[in-house]
């Protein structure tokens, strides 16, 4: 399993350990991430992701599951997150529409 954010992408960078000494060694920065579970509103269903804790603190500030991605642009959002906000979008015409 890819250490990726499902629903914003950021994944491992790499960088430097630099001592007292100024020697310097690679090193990973891991991403924080949690297994979650978000409720999706248009859905009516439970999504189990695995995002990282900045997304879910923003997912909680822009109103939920469904207005982060509809609120995002498709570049930012993970592939899974993507397809999820084509059904979300789907869902929401129906309803409109009907």
């Amino acid at each position: 399993m890819a250490r990726r954010c499902e629903l914003t992408g950021k994944s491992v960078q790499s960088g430097n350990n630099v001592s007292h000494a100024n020697n310097k060694s690679r090193r990973r920065f891991l991403p924080n991430l949690c297994n979650v579970s978000l409720l999706s509103d248009a859905l009516g269903r439970k999504v189990r992701m695995r995002v990282t804790a900045h997304a879910l603190r923003t997912v909680e500030h822009r109103g939920g599951l469904d207005a982060f991605l509809l609120k995002s642009r498709d570049t930012e959002l993970g592939s899974r997150a993507v397809l999820l906000k084509r059904q979300i979008k789907r869902k929401l015409t129906e309803t409109t529409a009907a």
